[in-house]
């Protein structure tokens, strides 16, 4: 059998790009070898995804907040424990919070009968409490270090259109390729390693990086990158994010960059799965809208997407929400980038989205009753332990 990549280092070696529904966008900033592919429906993302690790030859890597144990996790789970069979090194790490009422021990079983190296992350200890709270919400697929895929798709069927139905969630995940793909296989072996913190870069020329929220350079890396877009911003922030509920920095950013005339929108859930979550978002919603926030709800189904884009130019996809838990406790990963194609395409999907969305009128959010402010005091008040 081969030596695993994250013992070998060995390198990456060409991979063919899979077709599919992806949106692939011209890798105009990127050196060559390097491509993003964009995706928004659960089945063209999992039919890549699966058609990748069927085609690993050295390696697979997975980690997943949620990896359910039914017909789409079944799927995944044979076509992991296939490659271990046949002498790949396959690692699959499942965050035990995450997966707590999706998955069975049979998953953990059956991949470990297989050959497959199972972890649970951060399971209970009486000995450590503490840690419980702080959890891997990484979803992030490596394979032969030459391919990648993160973004807000956990593994479950409530993705797939095939499975579920119209009523499937709305997500956004991206593919990677070249040297990306190495920094999410890095990533992904300091985690495993017991790694907490990394030294973050751009690649190549190409003002792109995988940006975790804990670097050496600063704690809370990507609440700092946030931030300080924000702050930056001059014409327009797109974000998509289904739990809103942000920190003092990052909603005065957001509020001091519409009064300067900045077109600033949020798209959030029109149909909620967190309720208490989103009474402490609703809570933000009146002094966003007084700064002249646009706050939009997405009605048609639950909304899962983590996105940003900033002046059409900077653009971010990842695990991370707009929260207290995503910036300050919880370990996340985001793509972020520099790329025009990769902007326009987000842009061009959250105008699609805003198309099935209701605007939230600040004349009528402000005329709400008691009960309803009283909910959201109370989500408002354990915000950062959301």
């Amino acid at each position: 059998m081969p030596e695993p990549p994250w013992k070998s280092g060995a390198g990456p070696s060409s991979a063919a790009p899979r077709p599919g529904e992806a949106v692939r966008c011209a890798p105009s900033l990127l050196p060559a070898g390097e491509a993003f592919e964009l995706y928004t429906e659960g089945d063209a993302l999992y039919d890549a995804m699966l058609a990748a690790i069927r085609s690993a030859a050295r390696s697979v890597r997975l980690e997943s907040y949620i990896f359910a144990t039914d017909d789409v996790g079944w799927e995944f789970a044979r076509a992991l424990g296939e490659r271990a069979r046949a002498g790949v090194a396959v690692r699959v790490q499942i965050d035990s919070v995450g997966s707590l009422f999706w998955a069975s021990r049979s998953l953990e079983r059956y991949l470990r009968d297989q050959g497959v190296e199972f972890r649970w992350f951060h399971r209970w200890r009486w000995r450590r409490p503490l840690r419980y709270n702080r959890r891997n919400h990484r979803k992030l697929l490596v394979v032969d270090g030459e391919r990648a895929f993160l973004g807000g798709f956990n593994i479950h069927r409530e993705n797939s259109r095939r499975r579920y139905g119209e009523k499937r969630w709305r997500d956004t995940h991206v593919g990677l390729r070249g040297s990306l793909a190495e920094q999410a296989a890095g990533l992904f072996d300091a985690f495993w390693r017991g790694e907490r913190r990394w030294q973050w870069r751009a690649v190549g020329g190409a003002a792109a990086a995988l940006v975790s929220n804990n670097s050496y350079a600063c704690e809370h890396r990507l609440h700092c990158l946030y931030a300080e877009t924000f702050e930056a911003a001059r014409e327009r922030i797109y974000l998509t994010t289904p739990y809103l509920v942000p920190d003092t920095r990052s909603q005065r950013a957001l509020e001091a960059a519409a009064a300067r005339g900045v077109d600033v929108r949020l798209l959030v859930p029109g149909i909620v799965d967190v309720g208490i979550v989103h009474w402490a978002a609703h809570a933000a919603f009146a002094p966003l809208l007084a700064a002249g926030v646009r706050i939009y709800r997405y009605l048609p189904r639950i909304l899962h997407a983590k996105t940003a884009v900033v002046d059409g130019a900077w653009s971010t996809i990842g695990t991370a929400n707009m929260d207290y838990r995503s910036f300050f406790t919880n370990y996340e990963v985001n793509l972020v980038a520099r790329d025009a194609p990769l902007a326009a395409a987000l842009e061009r999907r959250f105008r699609a989205d805003l198309a099935e969305a209701a605007p939230v009128v600040p004349r009528e959010w402000l005329a709400r009753g008691w009960p309803k402010r009283l909910s959201e005091a109370t989500g408002w008040l354990v915000r950062r332990w959301l």
